[in-house]
Protein backbone atom coordinates (compact mmCIF):
# COMPACT_ATOMS: atom_id res chain seq x y z
CA UNK A 1 0.00 0.00 0.00
CA UNK A 2 1.06 3.48 -0.34
CA UNK A 3 1.82 6.12 1.71
CA UNK A 4 0.98 9.37 2.00
CA UNK A 5 3.85 12.06 0.66
CA UNK A 6 3.46 15.88 0.08
CA UNK A 7 5.71 17.24 -2.37
CA UNK A 8 6.70 21.19 -1.76
CA UNK A 9 7.87 22.60 -4.30
CA UNK A 10 7.53 25.94 -6.03
CA UNK A 11 8.81 25.31 -9.33
CA UNK A 12 4.97 24.41 -11.33
CA UNK A 13 6.12 22.12 -13.88
CA UNK A 14 8.67 20.17 -11.32
CA UNK A 15 6.51 19.73 -8.64
CA UNK A 16 4.17 18.20 -11.21
CA UNK A 17 7.56 15.72 -12.51
CA UNK A 18 8.11 14.70 -8.83
CA UNK A 19 4.29 14.03 -7.92
CA UNK A 20 3.92 12.28 -11.41
CA UNK A 21 7.02 9.37 -10.59
CA UNK A 22 5.66 9.09 -6.76
CA UNK A 23 2.15 8.52 -7.88
CA UNK A 24 3.36 5.73 -10.58
CA UNK A 25 5.23 4.12 -7.40
CA UNK A 26 1.36 3.94 -6.09
CA UNK A 27 2.17 6.63 -3.22
CA UNK A 28 -0.89 8.75 -2.52
CA UNK A 29 0.59 12.51 -3.15
CA UNK A 30 -0.27 16.26 -2.29
CA UNK A 31 1.53 19.51 -3.77
CA UNK A 32 2.10 23.00 -2.28
CA UNK A 33 3.75 25.83 -3.45
CA UNK A 34 4.86 27.57 -0.56
CA UNK A 35 5.88 26.67 3.03
CA UNK A 36 2.67 28.11 4.58
CA UNK A 37 0.70 26.39 2.93
CA UNK A 38 2.68 23.05 3.21
CA UNK A 39 2.99 23.78 7.03
CA UNK A 40 -0.85 24.19 6.90
CA UNK A 41 -1.23 20.98 4.64
CA UNK A 42 0.81 18.93 6.81
CA UNK A 43 -1.33 19.71 9.84
CA UNK A 44 -4.82 18.86 8.00
CA UNK A 45 -3.29 15.51 6.54
CA UNK A 46 -1.06 14.31 8.73
CA UNK A 47 1.26 12.87 5.46
CA UNK A 48 4.00 9.62 5.74
CA UNK A 49 6.69 11.77 3.85
CA UNK A 50 8.10 15.15 3.04
CA UNK A 51 9.61 16.37 -0.37
CA UNK A 52 10.54 19.90 0.55
CA UNK A 53 12.29 22.56 -1.74
CA UNK A 54 15.03 24.85 0.27
CA UNK A 55 14.25 27.91 -1.99
CA UNK A 56 10.78 28.84 -1.80
CA UNK A 57 8.56 32.12 -1.93
CA UNK A 58 7.50 32.78 1.20
CA UNK A 59 9.30 30.21 4.34
CA UNK A 60 12.23 28.94 3.69
CA UNK A 61 12.67 24.61 3.54
CA UNK A 62 15.22 25.09 5.56
CA UNK A 63 12.91 27.01 8.25
CA UNK A 64 9.74 24.89 7.20
CA UNK A 65 11.88 21.84 8.48
CA UNK A 66 13.40 23.37 11.19
CA UNK A 67 9.36 24.47 12.62
CA UNK A 68 8.52 20.58 12.17
CA UNK A 69 11.58 19.55 14.47
CA UNK A 70 10.15 21.53 17.27
CA UNK A 71 6.43 20.15 17.81
CA UNK A 72 6.14 16.30 19.17
CA UNK A 73 3.89 15.72 16.68
CA UNK A 74 5.92 16.12 13.53
CA UNK A 75 9.49 15.77 14.85
CA UNK A 76 9.59 12.36 13.50
CA UNK A 77 8.15 12.93 9.76
CA UNK A 78 10.43 11.96 7.26
CA UNK A 79 12.41 14.86 5.03
CA UNK A 80 13.81 14.63 2.16
CA UNK A 81 15.39 18.00 1.05
CA UNK A 82 15.55 19.36 -2.77
CA UNK A 83 17.82 21.91 -4.28
CA UNK A 84 19.81 23.57 -6.75
CA UNK A 85 22.29 24.57 -4.18
CA UNK A 86 25.65 22.38 -4.36
CA UNK A 87 27.91 23.68 -1.40
CA UNK A 88 28.21 21.02 1.37
CA UNK A 89 27.47 23.85 4.36
CA UNK A 90 24.08 23.98 2.70
CA UNK A 91 23.62 20.17 2.89
CA UNK A 92 25.31 20.06 6.27
CA UNK A 93 22.51 22.80 7.84
CA UNK A 94 19.60 20.99 5.65
CA UNK A 95 21.01 17.36 7.79
CA UNK A 96 21.29 20.01 11.15
CA UNK A 97 17.60 21.25 11.37
CA UNK A 98 16.76 17.68 10.86
CA UNK A 99 16.12 16.54 6.90
CA UNK A 100 16.77 12.80 6.69
CA UNK A 101 18.32 13.39 2.76
CA UNK A 102 19.35 16.01 0.64
CA UNK A 103 18.94 15.83 -3.09
CA UNK A 104 20.38 18.25 -5.57
CA UNK A 105 18.98 19.31 -8.63
CA UNK A 106 19.09 18.58 -11.47
CA UNK A 107 18.33 15.13 -10.43
CA UNK A 108 16.66 11.58 -11.58
CA UNK A 109 13.08 11.31 -10.63
CA UNK A 110 13.75 7.56 -10.30
CA UNK A 111 16.81 8.38 -7.84
CA UNK A 112 14.16 10.28 -5.94
CA UNK A 113 11.48 7.69 -5.79
CA UNK A 114 14.46 4.99 -4.60
CA UNK A 115 15.84 7.45 -2.04
CA UNK A 116 11.87 8.19 -0.63
CA UNK A 117 11.07 4.59 -0.89
CA UNK A 118 14.67 3.73 1.65
CA UNK A 119 13.26 6.22 3.98
CA UNK A 120 9.82 4.89 3.99
CA UNK A 121 11.38 0.99 4.57
CA UNK A 122 13.12 2.84 8.01
CA UNK A 123 9.70 2.88 9.52
CA UNK A 124 8.97 0.00 11.56
CA UNK A 125 5.59 -0.89 13.46
CA UNK A 126 6.02 -1.10 16.76
CA UNK A 127 4.26 -4.72 16.37
CA UNK A 128 7.28 -5.61 14.25
CA UNK A 129 9.77 -4.95 16.97
CA UNK A 130 11.70 -8.00 17.96
CA UNK A 131 14.42 -8.37 20.32
CA UNK A 132 15.33 -5.98 23.68
CA UNK A 133 11.80 -3.79 24.02
CA UNK A 134 13.64 -1.83 26.48
CA UNK A 135 17.99 -0.87 25.82
CA UNK A 136 19.53 1.05 29.13
CA UNK A 137 22.55 2.99 28.35
CA UNK A 138 23.30 4.10 32.08
CA UNK A 139 21.56 7.24 32.15
CA UNK A 140 20.30 6.68 28.38
CA UNK A 141 16.92 4.51 27.91
CA UNK A 142 15.78 3.46 24.61
CA UNK A 143 11.49 1.76 25.08
CA UNK A 144 11.80 0.61 21.47
CA UNK A 145 7.97 -0.30 20.86
CA UNK A 146 7.26 3.54 22.12
CA UNK A 147 9.89 4.96 20.13
CA UNK A 148 10.86 7.05 23.36
CA UNK A 149 14.38 7.99 24.34
CA UNK A 150 15.35 9.20 28.17
CA UNK A 151 17.80 10.84 29.50
CA UNK A 152 17.90 10.76 33.46
CA UNK A 153 14.34 10.72 32.95
CA UNK A 154 13.62 13.06 30.66
CA UNK A 155 12.17 12.20 27.59
CA UNK A 156 14.19 13.32 24.22
CA UNK A 157 12.43 14.20 20.98
CA UNK A 158 14.02 12.53 18.02
CA UNK A 159 13.51 12.21 14.55
CA UNK A 160 12.39 8.66 13.06
CA UNK A 161 16.39 8.48 11.61
CA UNK A 162 17.86 9.53 14.48
CA UNK A 163 16.09 7.10 16.93
CA UNK A 164 16.93 4.31 13.94
CA UNK A 165 20.68 5.26 14.33
CA UNK A 166 19.94 5.69 17.72
CA UNK A 167 18.74 2.04 18.24
CA UNK A 168 21.17 0.83 15.55
CA UNK A 169 24.12 1.48 17.57
CA UNK A 170 22.69 0.84 21.27
CA UNK A 171 21.44 -3.06 20.07
CA UNK A 172 25.02 -3.46 19.24
CA UNK A 173 26.59 -1.69 22.59
CA UNK A 174 30.69 -2.24 22.72
CA UNK A 175 31.73 -3.01 18.99
CA UNK A 176 32.11 -0.54 16.62
CA UNK A 177 30.11 0.41 13.72
CA UNK A 178 32.11 1.92 10.53
CA UNK A 179 30.19 4.58 8.84
CA UNK A 180 29.55 2.29 5.39
CA UNK A 181 27.74 -0.38 7.93
CA UNK A 182 25.85 2.54 9.56
CA UNK A 183 24.90 3.84 5.72
CA UNK A 184 23.47 0.45 5.09
CA UNK A 185 21.87 -0.62 8.13
CA UNK A 186 20.37 3.12 8.85
CA UNK A 187 19.67 4.73 5.18
CA UNK A 188 19.26 1.57 3.40
CA UNK A 189 22.05 3.33 0.99
CA UNK A 190 25.10 1.80 -0.48
CA UNK A 191 28.60 2.58 1.28
CA UNK A 192 29.45 4.74 -1.71
CA UNK A 193 27.49 7.88 -0.23
CA UNK A 194 29.55 10.04 1.09
CA UNK A 195 30.11 9.57 4.72
CA UNK A 196 29.80 13.11 6.29
CA UNK A 197 25.89 12.21 6.11
CA UNK A 198 26.72 9.66 9.29
CA UNK A 199 28.66 11.99 10.51
CA UNK A 200 26.25 15.18 10.85
CA UNK A 201 23.37 12.37 11.94
CA UNK A 202 25.60 11.31 14.58
CA UNK A 203 26.69 15.31 15.91
CA UNK A 204 23.14 16.07 15.93
CA UNK A 205 21.57 13.29 17.69
CA UNK A 206 24.85 14.10 20.44
CA UNK A 207 23.49 17.59 20.59
CA UNK A 208 19.79 16.64 21.43
CA UNK A 209 20.78 13.50 23.73
CA UNK A 210 22.80 16.04 26.08
CA UNK A 211 24.26 13.96 29.11
CA UNK A 212 23.26 10.80 27.44
CA UNK A 213 26.13 11.65 24.79
CA UNK A 214 28.73 9.66 26.22
CA UNK A 215 27.89 6.48 25.24
CA UNK A 216 28.37 7.59 21.86
CA UNK A 217 32.03 7.31 20.89
CA UNK A 218 33.98 8.24 18.07
CA UNK A 219 36.53 5.70 16.89
CA UNK A 220 38.75 7.29 14.55
CA UNK A 221 38.95 6.30 11.24
CA UNK A 222 36.32 3.49 11.27
CA UNK A 223 32.91 4.74 12.88
CA UNK A 224 31.03 4.83 16.06
CA UNK A 225 30.53 2.79 19.08
CA UNK A 226 27.66 2.68 21.98
CA UNK A 227 28.83 2.25 25.15
CA UNK A 228 27.44 0.58 28.04
CA UNK A 229 28.04 2.51 30.89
Amino acid sequence: MGSRILVVEDETDLAELVAINLRGAGHDVAVAHDGKTALAEIQRSQPDLLVLDVMLPDISGIEVCRRLRRSAQTVRLPVIMLTARTDEVDRVVGFEVGADDYVSKPFSPRELVLRVEAILRRTIPAAEVVGPQVIALGKLVIDVPAHRVEVEGEEILLTALEFRLLLDLASRAGRVQSRDALLERVWGYSPNVETRTVDTHVKRLREKLGAGAVHIETVRGVGYRALKS
